[in-house]
């Protein structure tokens, strides 16, 4: 597992309720010795996305098949959690250098704003 994987596992709701098998972006993986990883939760709902923020991917885009997702999909960097490597389900795919870079770069912007 890498940044840039496009995983699958039960992604857990904001009040910590078990949630539904989800499609997530692999961010970062955690320094030391814990095998933990960073995802941001992925959806299709385009109403939750939040302009200037997340990253959406369409089918037209040129790493959309190497993702594995099925239909134009939104990362929601708001919606990210640190999970142990073993609760990953599946691998799915992976999106582009470019794009994890500039995910990577609005995450930073959206902490660092005042």
């Amino acid at each position: 597992m890498k940044p840039g994987d496009v995983v699958l596992l039960r992604f857990p709701q904001t009040d910590l309720a078990a949630g539904k098998l989800r499609p997530a972006l692999v961010v970062a993986l955690a320094p030391g010795r814990h095998p933990d990883v960073l995802l941001a939760l992925i959806t299709s709902r385009a109403y939750q996305e939040i302009p200037d923020l997340d990253e959406t991917i369409e089918p037209a885009d040129a790493d959309f098949p190497a993702s594995g997702l099925k239909a134009r999909s939104i990362i929601r960097l708001t919606r990210l959690v640190t999970v142990e490597e073993r609760v990953v389900n599946a691998r799915l795919g992976e999106i582009s250098p470019e794009r994890l870079r500039r995910i990577k770069m609005r995450l930073a912007g959206w902490i660092m704003k005042d």
